[in-house]
């Protein structure tokens, strides 16, 4: 996600704010948000669901509506997501 400079600190608090709600959501085992090294501007969250269904429930429910509708205010470019598919396991790694 690629933010406008001066609503950074915005989505920073924001995120603060609800990344409880997010994280114990029914379905969601991992969540981190990321900062880009060389763009301070541009952010990534990793998240982990159980299922496609358990996702597709959050991306339905009033959280996430609510905290998108504030999040998309903040950007400077449009959002780019995507849903993975591990193919190999790092069993020494927890994530």
């Amino acid at each position: 996600m690629e933010f406008m400079p001066e609503k950074v600190l915005d989505f920073k608090k924001m995120f603060n704010e609800t990344y409880s709600r997010i994280r114990n959501f029914d379905g969601c085992r991992f969540l981190e948000l990321y900062q880009d090294e060389q763009d301070a501007h541009t952010f990534y969250t990793i998240s982990k669901w159980d299922d496609e269904g358990k996702l597709e429930i959050y991306r339905n429910s009033e959280l996430f509506r609510t905290t998108w509708a504030i999040t998309r205010t903040y950007f400077s470019g449009p959002p780019i997501a995507y849903s993975l598919l591990k193919t190999v396991e790092d069993t020494t790694n927890p994530f």
